[in-house]
């Protein structure tokens, strides 16, 4: 006799829990929030260029870049390494990313490189750098495109985005946000094809 309760229960739960509260949550997303709840994606003239929560791997130098990612930005690995500032293979690493980024920008070999640069984010796709993140960069992309260094940090302070609510976070730029404003500049286009991930991407990631 016992058994029938429970049954009538688990019926009445997984009616309530397991239908009509998905499609509630799912029907109110999809009304209040449709971009958000959809991914977020951009698009640019009919088509999917990305995810403004997701980094992507740009490497051109007439784009700005993401932090590194610890899964080459494959959506599957997306992670960090699990390596501690005391690891020598860490530390390794980052002088090597350090010396690339000097070198790739004229700079001297003691010549400091923000740390966000360097060093990967927990998820390994953070969208986000700081705005001193993005002007370290300036005159690279400046210098690629032809523009002059006073466009280009104008439009990083154009696309800096505040602290959520005035106190949440701090302040930054969408790297994927900022460099499809960069193309949309007068007599500005894409430099290459906007990176997007793949499987083939995201397996070898």
């Amino acid at each position: 006799m016992e058994f029938l309760p429970a049954l009538r229960m688990f019926a009445v739960l997984t009616l309530l829990t397991g239908i009509l509260y998905p499609l509630a949550v799912t029907g109110i997303s999809q009304a209040a929030f449709s971009y958000q709840a959809n991914g977020s994606v951009i698009m640019v003239d009919g088509q999917a260029v990305g995810s403004e929560l997701i980094a992507q791997k740009f490497t051109h130098p007439a784009y700005f870049w993401p932090r590194p990612s610890a899964g080459d930005f494959g959506t599957v690995s997306s992670g960090v390494s699990n390596k501690g500032p005391t690891s020598k293979d860490l530390q390794a690493t980052i002088k090597e990313r350090a010396d690339a980024l000097r070198k790739t920008h004229g700079l001297s070999a003691k010549a400091p490189v923000p740390d966000e640069l360097v060093t990967t984010s927990g998820s390994g796709l953070d969208p986000h750098l700081s705005p001193a993140g993005a002007e370290f960069q300036a005159e690279r992309v400046a210098t690629a495109r032809q523009l002059s260094l006073q466009t280009v940090q104008a439009l990083i302070r154009d696309n800096t985005e505040a602290r959520q609510l005035g106190i949440l976070g701090e302040p930054r730029v969408n790297v994927l946000k900022l460099n499809l404003a960069l193309n949309q500049l007068p007599g500005q286009k894409a430099p290459q094809p906007i990176p997007t991930a793949t499987p083939e991407a995201e397996e070898k990631g």
